[in-house]
């Protein structure tokens, strides 16, 4: 089965039809490293499964300070919520870190997809509310934990993606002992 398709099965399930249909508002592309999807600024018109490879969503601050927000990684979704949502310009940029195979879901897409098939509906709302559980658990953790801290939290959950961003990737390894959003 599709990844994708394995992804939304774990919250919903699809008829073949609605499948065949949902994957034909999608768009896979291809990635090298280093590639920038969003710059911010932008006002960002997809969402981005991952099917392989490594991406983030960053910002830099005044003083050219990158934050890194999130990473994603095989079946894996990722977006500047703020600027889907809104349709206006965001903050993030998102960046491949390691070659990848992206799926795309336009907004647009999207929108007719809740029409014609109204329970991906639910699937997204139950993305966008753990995408907000995990925010709001991220915000607690940055106000109550060192960066250490954070980081040995991070490693634990999320021990594959560890393993999988070079230890050389600044975006990553550095934040070990500066504080991150």
């Amino acid at each position: 089965m599709n990844l994708i398709l394995e992804n939304i099965s774990k919250h919903i399930a699809l008829s073949p039809q609605e499948q065949e249909h949902f994957l034909s508002k999608t768009e896979t592309r291809h990635y090298k490293a280093k590639t920038i999807l969003l710059n911010a600024g932008e006002v960002y018109k997809n969402s981005h499964f991952v099917n392989s490879g490594v991406l983030r969503s960053f910002n830099i601050n005044d003083n050219i300070v990158e934050h890194v927000m999130s990473f994603a990684c095989q079946s894996w979704w990722i977006s500047d919520m703020y600027s889907l949502i809104s349709q206006k310009p965001g903050n993030l940029f998102i960046e491949v870190i390691e070659d990848a195979e992206v799926v795309l879901l336009s907004k647009e897409n999207q929108e007719q997809l809740y029409h014609d098939i109204p329970k991906l509906e639910r699937f997204f709302r139950i993305l966008t509310e753990n995408a907000l559980v995990a925010n709001q658990q991220r915000i607690m953790d940055n106000l109550s934990l060192s960066a250490e801290e954070r980081f040995e939290k991070f490693s634990k959950k999320y021990p594959s993606l560890i393993q999988q961003v070079p230890q050389k990737t600044n975006c990553f390894f550095h934040w070990r002992h500066a504080r991150i959003l």
